[in-house]
């Protein structure tokens, strides 16, 4: 009797928790069993295995009674990621490999019939989860790439069974891991390709430096999509833990994230999605449109246009940053720290408010129209900007002094060193006691702040989501003190809490 433990990683996830591969070898009729809620993908591994190791000229313990037993038993297993763990669990109980050579890892990969190693969907996830725990990785080297995103940690990878096999004899080392390539720097539209709409780009510029969602409102043809393409131009490069986060959410979703590494997403789904594409979901849930937009930008055009039950999907995950998905066997979290950036018409038409005068929706049809946002979603964004039709021409902005993209960038730059100085994080994110801290006014300007607020008929969160913008406007005029002034401005952009003109 014989009986090996090799460590590997479960299902599709961002936490990607660990499994306990055990195979037990014993006399007695010989047979397989393969138990631990195993799919029909991982129970068809019995036979891949087989192949692979007798086409690898490796012995297939066939005489001996197995049983493979995935831990912990009541977390489902799906795919073909643990082959590589179970056929190298069968080679360490029959004696062919040192099990104390396997002390120390982690195995993940899928097995061909020749015994050649196939890739995985969603390495990086199980990389960082390796590293967290001060383990080996051994891999496919298709997946090597991928996971030397992740710093710190020590990979094997290999692309049979048979070399894979005597380096972990001690026979003959695999060769190391080339470098990873670093991919050039994304390059995104430049702000200063927008003519006119200067508040607008005002209040990009304070969206970007707090991270407060923004809601663009206007006719069509002024410039809302134009705007929300160049945020993410504006914002300031990921660290290496939001970059690992971000590469981690595209592997799951079987995307390469060497491609756009580490570039920040922005993501722009049609109003046609459903919630489980916008929120995440389905038989065997994935990550939605919101996690991957995480720490990025999120942007919803045409926002009356969507499923309002959909929408209201949205107001869990804009509060705390994550989705909790339930399901009957499991519970999934998925982060979706996202920086919302919304457009919508100002009325059915889309032209309330235009020069031409071409509108004629009613009132009540332009309340029927607003009423599709919710209350509580609105509270949830930060800004509300009106943006009207300028004037056209054919000369673009060659004028100096004209915003860009590398000015925008720098003052939003300085103003996220000062919030992240003084609390940690950015002013969007902040609590109610982070808000008593660093959000205080004078006598004078609170109470004129309380009357406002009464006047306005805004909620508490809506009066919150205001000092927070303030905050920031402080902060991008580099002062301590929070003055009536930013209040005032603050105060402007909660356009659509008022009743539509």
């Amino acid at each position: 009797m014989s009986l090996a433990t090799i460590h590997s990683r479960a299902r599709l996830g961002i936490d990607a928790p660990a499994v306990q591969v055990e195979v037990h070898l014993a006399n007695g009729m010989p047979s397989l069993t393969l138990v631990g809620l195993p799919e029909t993908a991982v129970r068809e591994s019995k036979d891949r295995v087989r192949s692979a190791l007798l086409n690898a000229q490796l012995e297939f313990p066939g005489s001996k009674r197995i049983t493979i037993s995935l831990a912990p038993a009541d977390l489902p297993k799906d795919g073909g990621r643990f082959d590589l763990a179970i056929a190298l669990g069968l080679l360490a109980a029959s004696g062919q490999i040192p099990a104390q050579a396997l002390a120390d890892c982690e195995c993940i990969g899928e097995l061909a019939l020749s015994g050649e190693l196939r890739p995985i969907q969603g390495v990086l996830p199980v990389a960082l989860a390796c590293r967290d725990a001060g383990r080996k990785l051994i891999l496919p080297a298709a997946n090597a790439a991928e996971a030397a995103l992740v710093s710190g940690i020590e990979l094997i990878a290999a692309d049979h069974l048979l070399p894979l096999c005597a380096h972990l004899r001690g026979d003959q080392r695999l060769p190391d891991l080339p470098p990873t390539a670093a991919s050039a720097p994304a390059r995104h539209a430049d702000l200063a390709d927008v003519q006119g709409q200067e508040q607008a780009k005002r209040a990009l510029i304070i969206a970007a430096s707090g991270g407060h969602n923004l809601l663009l409102f206007g006719p069509p043809g002024t410039g809302k999509t134009l705007l929300a393409s160049r945020l993410p131009g504006i914002l300031p490069p990921l660290e290496e833990q939001e970059a690992l986060e971000v590469a981690a959410i595209q592997s799951v979703c079987d995307r390469t994230p060497l491609s756009a590494w580490p570039a920040r997403p922005f993501r722009s789904p049609h109003h046609g999605a459903s919630a489980a594409a916008l929120v995440g979901g389905g038989s065997q849930p994935r990550p939605g449109e919101i996690s991957q937009a995480h720490h990025g930008v999120l942007f919803l055009d045409e926002l009356p246009e969507f499923d309002r039950k959909v929408l209201e999907m949205l107001r869990e995950p804009l509060e705390s940053g994550a989705i909790h998905i339930a399901r009957a066997r499991e519970q999934l979290r998925f982060p979706a720290r996202f920086q919302l950036v919304a457009a919508m018409n100002p009325c059915p038409c889309g032209y309330q408010g235009d020069p031409s005068s071409r509108c004629r929706c009613t009132p009540e049809q332009v309340q029927r129209y607003r009423s599709k946002l919710s209350g509580p979603l609105l509270d949830r964004i930060d800004l509300h900007l009106a943006m009207r039709n300028e004037p056209f021409s054919l000369q673009g902005n060659n004028e100096p002094g004209r915003p860009n993209s590398a000015t925008a960038a720098a003052q939003v730059a300085a103003a996220r060193a000062l919030q992240l100085n003084r609390q940690q994080g950015l002013n969007a994110h902040m609590g109610l006691e982070s808000l008593r801290t660093h959000c205080t006014l004078s006598d004078a300007d609170g109470q004129w702040l309380e009357q406002a607020v009464t006047r306005l008929g805004l909620s508490h969160r809506a009066s919150h989501r205001v000092l927070k913008v303030a905050r920031t406007l402080a902060d991008l005029d580099a002062v301590a003190q929070i003055s009536r002034s930013h209040l005032a401005e603050a105060l402007q952009y909660r356009q659509l809490d008022r009743q539509p003109g």
